[in-house]
């Protein structure tokens, strides 16, 4: 079936994308140490990936940002890279103390917590899912995979 290989192959893709969040706390906390400087190590990690993003623009030939683009979009939407400095911040801080898998861990956990409101509520325009039984007892196995991997 070609539509289970392409699905295999997009579940590929996201679970190297969680690698290499995994990849990033650690290299995050070594920058800290490095620096002396968890403040600093978070703005290098952000300004790098701001080359990295403007790169892919340019090389995807992706249009320059522009004032129509701009008049789209809704203020909240623009405040998505303050949630993402907290988790970096809070990565950086974190890794050192608790362990990587601990951190992404509990990182996960509150990631389902928050997706799962999100979902049940249809909140900020996502398409609304019921948080069922089943889904929140996934959620709870993903609490008792932080505790396993906390207890180390």
């Amino acid at each position: 079936m070609p539509g289970s290989s392409v699905s295999f192959v997009l579940y590929l893709v996201a679970v190297g994308a969680g690698v290499s969040i995994a990849f990033q706390q650690i290299l995050n906390s070594n920058l800290r140490i490095e620096l002396g400087s968890p403040w600093w190590a978070g703005f290098v990690s952000y300004f790098v990936g701001t080359l990295a993003m403007l790169a892919a623009i340019i090389i995807s030939g992706g249009s320059l940002l522009s004032p129509s683009m701009i008049a789209r979009t809704s203020w909240i939407s623009w405040t998505g890279g303050i949630f993402g400095a907290v988790f970096i911040g809070t990565a950086i801080l974190m890794v050192p103390r608790l362990g990587g898998a601990t951190v992404l861990a509990l990182v996960v956990v509150g990631q389902m917590i928050g997706s799962l409101a999100f979902d049940h509520f249809g909140l900020l325009g996502v398409a609304q899912h019921a948080a069922s039984p089943t889904r929140l007892l996934g959620a709870a196995f993903l609490v008792i995979g932080v505790v396993l991997i906390a207890r180390h």
